[in-house]
């Protein structure tokens, strides 16, 4: 990082588009406070998971990518090394949420979109 990047602060890893910042709020006010992990694909593809907080266990292997409507947002180490040069954007569509997940019966669920981090984005998170 260059002297000239040192004072811009780096793009957020993890971003939500206003109806999912809404339907997070909506499932604090119902359920207390959440948490996302981001699915690595087994039963329910790669959906963003939304749990209460108390009932998830965040391990050693997982990075805290950021936060969104108050809830923090981890993924497992080794999906993050597929996924570092991504910003990810979480969005609400029609449909079933993940099995286990806290949108599963509202007739919503959790989505991820990307998009690859430009060069100069790149710099400001320090990667290859």
């Amino acid at each position: 990082m260059t002297e000239a990047t040192a004072s811009i602060a780096p793009p957020a890893r993890v971003l939500a588009t206003p109806v999912a910042l809404d339907f997070i709020a909506e499932l604090t006010a119902r359920h207390g406070p959440v948490l996302f992990h981001q699915s690595g694909g087994c039963c329910d593809g790669s959906t963003p998971m939304c749990w209460p907080r108390a009932d998830f266990i965040v391990g050693d292997t997982d990075v805290r990518l950021g936060e969104i409507g108050g809830a923090p947002f981890f993924m497992a180490r080794s999906q993050f090394e597929y996924w570092k040069h991504t910003q990810l954007i979480i969005d609400v569509v029609p449909g079933m949420g993940g099995m286990f997940s806290l949108d599963n019966g509202t007739g919503r669920r959790f989505l991820t979109r990307s998009r690859l981090f430009e060069d100069g984005e790149s710099t400001l998170l320090d990667l290859p």
